[in-house]
């Protein structure tokens, strides 16, 4: 399964690359801001839901790579982002945890 660094990352998300979020309940705390959320036990279900790209980005809380081996298995370029979100940032840049100052 081919991973991406979160650093690296930053430059196919800000490029609009297609990003799936499947974090579950981590979704709270951490999940990388205008991601097509799909959590995990859901992903299944609805990967033709994904947009069309040559490469679709997989997050999950903890990097988890299940989820890009579900979207793999589905016929599509998939890569995880390696930790995922657990550190509270990715890729380089705060994750939305709902935090309100």
């Amino acid at each position: 399964m081919r991973e991406i660094e979160t650093m690296n990352f930053a430059d196919a998300w800000a490029d609009g690359a297609p990003v799936v979020d499947a974090c579950e309940w981590e979704y709270v705390d951490r999940h990388v801001p205008g991601a097509l959320m799909m959590p995990l036990g859901q992903l299944r279900a609805h990967a033709a839901e994904i947009p069309a790209a040559d490469v679709v980005y997989v997050n999950c809380a903890f990097g988890n790579r299940e989820g890009a081996r579900i979207v793999q298995a589905r016929g599509r370029s998939a890569v995880s982002v390696a930790g995922g979100t657990s550190d509270r940032v990715t890729a380089g840049r705060p994750v939305d945890t709902g935090d309100r100052e």
